[in-house]
Order: C-alpha cells, then sequence, then structure tokens
C-alpha cells in the first residue's frame, strides 16, 4: 500500500480506502461488511469513511460494531463522518440538519456513539449551508477539535471560493480552517478537483479523500451491456444516478476505455482508480464494494499506476474527450 500525506498536515492516508456509501445497511450485512474491512484494512487500507445520512445512522453503527469486534489498534486507522443533511431522513426537524453549531455538536456526538470511537479523525461539512454564518462553521469544527472529539476537520462538494473563505476567516480569528476536502472525481467528473481547487492547493494546501472513482459502477464496464440485477443503478432510490451516467455517449467512450484496459491486461475498473492516484492532488481513492472479489479487483489499482505512461495517458484523454478547459480572459 502506499501512503499520502493529506495536503499539508502531518495525517498519511493509505492511497485506496474504504467507503461505506449507498452499500452499508443497504447491501452490506454485518458479516459481510466485517469481510470486507478486515480485506481492506489486511492489504493496508487505513481510512474508513461515513456519514451521518448513509442509510440514517445504519451505516455508521454497523461500521461501529464491527470496529468493536476487530479491536484494531485505535492508532493504525482512521474514521471519518459527515454532517450536514441528519440521521433521521423525513422525520428530520429544524436544527436537525445543516451547519448550525447546534447540528454540528450534536451530531457529532451521534456520530461517536454509533462508530463506538471516542474521536473522529476526519470531519467533514457534507456540503456548504447559506444559511449559516461561515464564522460559526469555523468557531463550531475548532471547538471540536479543543474538545479532541475530532483530529482535523474539512468540506465535501465546496468550491474553492467557499473553502478559501473558511481559510480567511480561521486565519482572521486566529483558528484552524479546513484541511480536506472530498469531491467527487473520476473520469467523468474533474472540474473541482483539476480546476476550481487549484488556487487552494497552491494557497493553503488541501488533502482530497475523492469518492466515487469508478462513477456508481459505470467505469468497472459492467453496464456496457445493460444494468445488472442487484447493481447500484438497480437500487430503488438512486434513478438518478442512472440517469446521470448512462448516456449513450458515456457508454461508448466506457466501451472504448474498456477496449484499452484489455490492452494492458487490466481490468477497466482498476485503470480508471489507477487513473485518479496520478493526480498528485488526490490523497486517497475512497472504494465501495458489495462483494470480496470486487475489492479485490479494485484494490489491484496501485499495481496499475506504472502501466499509466504519458503514451497512455494521452491515449485515454482522447478516449474521454473530459478535461475540463481552462477559459483566459
Amino acid at each position: 500500500m502506499e501512503y499520502r500525506r493529506m495536503g499539508r498536515t502531518g495525517l498519511q492516508l493509505s492511497a485506496l480506502s474504504f467507503g461505506s456509501w449507498v452499500t452499508f445497511s443497504k447491501q452490506v450485512d454485518d458479516s459481510l461488511a466485517d469481510e470486507l474491512m478486515g480485506l481492506a484494512y489486511d492489504n493496508g487500507v487505513n481510512f474508513f469513511d461515513n456519514a451521518e445520512v448513509y442509510a440514517r445512522g445504519e451505516s455508521e453503527k454497523l461500521m461501529g460494531r464491527v470496529l468493536s469486534k476487530k479491536a484494531w489498534d485505535r492508532s493504525s486507522y482512521t474514521i471519518s463522518s459527515k454532517v450536514f443533511f441528519g440521521s433521521r431522513g423525513p422525520a428530520n426537524k429544524p436544527n436537525m440538519t445543516g451547519l448550525s453549531r447546534k447540528h454540528i455538536i450534536e451530531a457529532c456526538n451521534e456520530a461517536l456513539q454509533r462508530l463506538q470511537t471516542e474521536y473522529l479523525d476526519l470531519y467533514f461539512c457534507h456540503r456548504p449551508d447559506p444559511n449559516v454564518p461561515i464564522e460559526e462553521v469555523v468557531w463550531s469544527m475548532n471547538i471540536l477539535l479543543q474538545q479532541g472529539k475530532i483530529l482535523y476537520w474539512g468540506t465535501s462538494e465546496w468550491s474553492g471560493v467557499e473553502i478559501m473563505e473558511a481559510h480567511r476567516v480561521a486565519s482572521e480569528l486566529r483558528l484552524i480552517g479546513p484541511s480536506v476536502e472530498q469531491p467527487q472525481y473520476n473520469l467523468l467528473e474533474r472540474f473541482k478537483v483539476e480546476q476550481d481547487y487549484d488556487m487552494v492547493y497552491k494557497t493553503v494546501g488541501l488533502g482530497t479523500t475523492i469518492w466515487s472513482p469508478l462513477a456508481s459502477g459505470l467505469l468497472t464496464g459492467k453496464y456496457n451491456e445493460g444494468i445488472p440485477e442487484g447493481s447500484r443503478f438497480a437500487l430503488e432510490g438512486y434513478d438518478w444516478l442512472k440517469d446521470r451516467y448512462l448516456a449513450e455517449e458515456k457508454m461508448n467512450r466506457v466501451k472504448q476505455l474498456t477496449a484499452l484496459a484489455g490492452e494492458l491486461g487490466v481490468s477497466v475498473g482498476a485503470l480508471s482508480i489507477a487513473w485518479t492516484l496520478k493526480n498528485p492532488n488526490v490523497t486517497t481513492a475512497i472504494l465501495g464494494a458489495t462483494r470480496r472479489e470486487q475489492l479485490e479487483e479494485n484494490l489491484k489499482a496501485l499495481d496499475v499506476l506504472p502501466l499509466l505512461t504519458p503514451e497512455v495517458l494521452e491515449r485515454i484523454e482522447a478516449i474521454m474527450q473530459t478535461k475540463p478547459v481552462r477559459v483566459s480572459f
């Protein structure tokens, strides 16, 4: 396993990590979660990602049960949660969502209980909240830092401008700003990581724990001939994912990418994950899996990295044609 520093912090995360979005509690039970997390850990994964909203808190409870049973040395792994959407679904009421100080503090305490841990290594603001002053958000996260309930705080799907505003306020108040962002990043979604955060990397530094490196499974090639039963796009309530990705133009590109992976003797999934890791601003790529074989295949992405020569990268760009275009004024 390769380990990378998270931005300018001293924290080192495994280049490949394991997350629970969609899968835990919906597709993965305790026994399978135990097996998959154990496989990841045995292969050097030291970061496990979660959020209050995943399965309305049940994902954190499941992960907490597994971690409690495993009894790994707490210093050997990192764990995260995220705050914004709440954990009660339709039962959410005012102050049960968003980034008010009340919700941030209460959600953190609930996450600690569900995950059965004394502290979170990373705590993310899952979305920006235009209804809350950024000063309140920065202060709330620093209160948790001072209490030892979180070690680092970050953002998820914030814009570069919003992240820099948080740093401006933190600097003005002599507090700690966000050190990590969790954006979507894959061969189909590239703007934030490759362009929007450019000045953030250069000025304050920024680690990234990217999610959906396989575009919800599209970049594994398993949808090339339709939607398999039991796959993520077949799940009830995830039609928005299907509509977003299963366009004919995108499918044709993925089929060409699959052919290139075949030439290299690797899976298209491992190739796609390895491509995200070629970006030096990516700290870790979060993997999700519902089968042992699936996770074993995705963990091979590190073996694919040496195959990504400049020539191969150019061929990938020619196939996908998704590189953000910089506009000069």
